[in-house]
C-alpha cells in the first residue's frame, strides 16, 4: 500500500518512466508518510487513438466523481 497505476500516451524513454516512478514514489512518501518498501508503481502505456476507448471514457468519466485532478480536455 499504496499502489499507483500510470495510463499514458507511449513514447516516454525509460529514463522518463524512471524519474516519474521516482516521483510518484517521493510525493508518496512525503504526504502521506508510507515507506519506499510499499509503495509499487505500474506504468501502463496506450496508443492516442486508442485512448479514448481504452481509458478516457471507461475510467476517467466513468468515475468522474471520484477524481480529485478533473482533465480539461476531451480525446479526438
Amino acid at each position: 500500500m499504496p499502489h499507483v497505476v500510470v495510463k499514458m500516451y507511449k513514447g516516454r524513454t525509460e529514463e522518463q518512466k524512471k524519474a516519474l516512478t521516482e516521483a510518484v514514489s517521493k510525493a508518496l512518501i512525503e504526504t502521506v508518510n508510507c515507506s519506499d518498501d510499499h509503495i509499487s508503481v505500474a506504468i501502463e502505456e496506450y496508443d492516442k487513438e486508442l485512448w479514448g476507448d481504452k481509458v478516457f471514457y471507461p475510467e476517467i468519466m466513468k468515475d468522474y466523481d471520484k477524481l480529485y485532478k478533473k482533465p480539461n480536455y476531451k480525446p479526438e
